[in-house]
């Protein structure tokens, strides 16, 4: 039974033809991934995509994909009545973690093919905030760059984890590094080393106080709620240093330094953080004083030359001490000379005394150290054992000498001690009355030769011989030189007329000089334009001199020699030369009729350089009868020109037949620079 049940098997087989082939599933898709990358989403939706299945088979007709939750029960299950390369939002539940999508083809037999498989990560938790970065209080130029320590998130991490942190740095207090309120773009991340990278380094930042906010951005892009915040002040600039007590030049004593810094920025208080403000003054090459805070104190001793170096160092780490720290060279300190000398110098006169100019007094100042002061010193004089202070002399520094005068012809006969003080460059002084030779400082007066001089008017003359012997031989020769030992003091001469004047200048002991100046000053009497004049005359070989004064108004004239070096100076008694007004009268007739027209008087007064003044001139009208003296009946002013006018009747019948003499006569008044002086007379007959 069972072998013809099998026949009749092979039969059916048989008549149905060759057996069918079986056919294959459907193929894995094959490469399936998340666009984008398996990374975490902060959305819960994602796009898949796979490559083209390979050719063969049935026909695929479908895609079927199910979500699994992290625990791998099924969430989700979704049916595509087409085959692509991929499915968009594919989505899973709104609850973070690592979801498994499962992909797989169906086809036309209705066949459904082995899955493959993707995760999709979804975490849209957000980081917990930082700490508050710590930082320095003030932030100096050689904190940088500068470290920063941002710190993990507080509380619980997302299921991301941390991918780094987005980190600003403003002028706002209330910035952000982010855009968006709530994640953080891939650009925006500064430090993306995951939760490890804490670190950040500043490379540099402006003076003055900048923010830094910083938020941790989660593996799906997250940020913190809410930004850290921290204060970062700047202060890159050295301290500003000044130094007070320090000597322009050379001092004599010690010398007291104070160093005063300010700041601007971190200013010069201790905040607590890092090496405290400081000041410090360095002198030469030695240990510095230094203080905390802005200001030190230090006293220099030693003499001689020393630099002086001054700095300080702000609350920030700012210093210009010169050194190198961190990398970089600080600011070299300001420096100053100090200089010190408190030794006084040596002051010695000269040995000898010029003979050419025993006026001249000359000492000597030497200093080692700071040398001679430039300006400083003084020579002085007394009569010799004298209680009295030394009298200053007009007295010039040159090169190391004290350089002065003396003006013996002002001192009487005797013998005179002198001092001598001289300075340092420093101040220090050392005065003395010795010459280098040790000998005292003593001179007898007088001590250059006396001199004579005569002056007069010239006129009348002297003869006398000048005799001369060589050998044995006697020769004699007559002379005649004007006498001036014989003229008055005074003289009197015509308007409009010069004089001359002459003198002669020996020595006490009558020897001529020869060549020498005389200074004539001629000092005109009020109310002249120009008040004084003055000429130079020199001394011919015998030791004359002349010289015609111009014509003027009345004046003094005083002659004198200023003396020389060697030459005492001399004065000869004053001259008077007294000038007479000029003044003019003209009638308007030598006849006038007794009752008829009157007789017009002209007349002018003549003065010069100057003029008549502006107010006029005095002039009195006078007559006389022949033999008899002069009456004045009229006082007239003349105008600036010098002239005046005046009309003279005659009324008298004894007038008759007489013949009258006028003239015009200037008196003495003041503020005319002339003597009195009287016009010719006129003669007018009465008829």
């Amino acid at each position: 039974m069972r072998a013809a049940l099998a026949g009749a098997a092979v039969t059916l087989l048989a008549l149905a033809g060759p057996a069918p082939t079986a056919l294959a599933a459907p193929p894995r898709p094959a490469d399936l991934h998340v666009i984008g990358g398996d990374r975490w989403r902060s959305q819960p939706s994602f796009d898949l995509a796979w490559s083209p299945p390979a050719a063969g088979g049935a026909t695929l007709t479908g895609v079927h994909y199910r979500i699994r939750d992290p625990l791998g029960a099924g969430v989700a299950a979704h049916e595509l009545g087409w085959v692509g390369e991929g499915v968009a939002d594919v989505s899973v539940p709104a609850v973070p973690g690592a979801y498994t999508a499962e992909v797989w083809f169906e086809d036309s037999t209705g066949a459904e093919g082995p899955a493959a498989t993707a995760t999709l990560r979804f975490d849209d938790a957000r980081p917990g905030r930082i700490p508050t970065p710590a930082v320095l209080t003030w932030i100096g130029r050689g904190a940088f760059p500068l470290q920063v320590n941002l710190g993990p998130p507080l509380g619980t991490r997302p299921l991301a984890g941390i991918r780094g942190y987005a980190v600003a740095i403003d002028s706002s207090p209330d910035g952000s590094p982010c855009a968006a309120a709530d994640r953080c773009s891939e650009a925006e991340i500064t430090l993306s080393d995951g939760a490890g990278g804490e670190a950040l380094t500043i490379a540099a930042l402006p003076e003055g106080v900048s923010h830094l906010h910083a938020v941790a951005v989660s593996g799906s892009g997250m940020k913190s709620a809410s930004a850290a915040h921290a204060t970062l002040r700047v202060d890159t600039v050295d301290p500003v240093t000044r130094l007070e007590g320090a000597p322009v030049g050379w001092a004599d004593r010690p010398v007291r330094l104070t160093a005063i810094a300010t700041d601007g920025g971190s200013g010069m208080e201790p905040d607590g953080e890092g090496p405290p403000p400081l000041t410090a003054i360095r002198v030469g090459d030695g240990t510095p004083a230094v203080a905390p805070g802005g200001s030190v104190t230090t006293t220099v001793i030693a003499e001689g030359a020393h630099t002086v170096a001054y700095y300080a160092r702000d609350a920030a780490g700012n210093v210009d001490d010169g050194r190198e720290g961190n990398g970089l060279a600080n600011r070299a300190p300001t420096t100053v000379a100090v200089r010190i000398d408190r030794t006084p110098p040596t002051v010695a006169f000269a040995s000898l005394q010029d003979p050419s100019e025993p006026e001249a007094i000359g000492a000597f100042v030497a200093d080692s150290l700071s040398g001679p002061s430039p300006s400083r010193g003084w020579v002085g004089v007394r009569p010799l054992g004298s209680n009295e202070p030394f009298e200053p002399l007009p007295t010039r520094v040159i090169a190391g000498e004290l350089r002065a005068l003396w003006d013996s012809d002002s001192h009487p006969g005797g013998e005179f001690e002198f001092r001598a003080v001289g300075y340092d460059a420093a101040g220090n002084a050392a005065g003395t009355g010795r010459r280098a030779n040790g000998s005292a400082m003593i001179l007898a007066n007088p001590l250059k030769v006396a001199t004579v001089l005569g002056a007069g008017f010239g006129g009348r003359t002297l003869t006398w011989h000048r005799c001369t012997r060589r050998g044995t031989a006697r020769r004699c020769r007559r002379e005649t030189v004007a006498d001036f030992g014989l003229r008055p003091a005074s003289r009197t001469v015509p308007y409009g007329r010069g004089v001359r004047i002459g003198g002669q200048l020996t020595t006490r002991a009558g020897t001529d000089l020869a060549g020498m100046p005389v200074r004539i000053v001629e000092s005109f009497a009020p109310g002249s334009e120009p008040a004084s004049r003055t000429s130079i005359a020199r001394t011919d070989d015998r030791g004359f001199f002349s010289l015609r004064l111009a014509a003027g108004p009345s004046r003094e004239i005083a002659a004198s020699f200023g003396g020389s070096p060697s030459l005492s100076r001399a004065n000869a008694p004053p001259l008077g030369l007294l000038v007479r007004s000029r003044v003019r009268l003209r009638p308007s007739t030598t006849a006038a009729r007794v009752g008829g027209a009157p007789v017009v008087f002209h007349g002018r007064v003549e003065a010069a350089p100057r003029g008549v003044p502006p107010s006029g001139v005095s002039v009195q009208l006078q007559f006389r009868l022949p033999g008899l003296p002069w009456s004045e009946f009229r006082t007239v002013q003349t105008n600036a020109q010098g002239r005046f006018r005046y009309a003279y009747g005659f009324s008298d019948d004894d007038s008759r037949g007489v013949r009258f003499q006028f003239r015009a006569h200037v008196p003495a008044q003041g503020d005319w620079p002339y003597e009195p002086g009287s016009s010719r007379p006129v003669a007018v007959r009465g008829r």
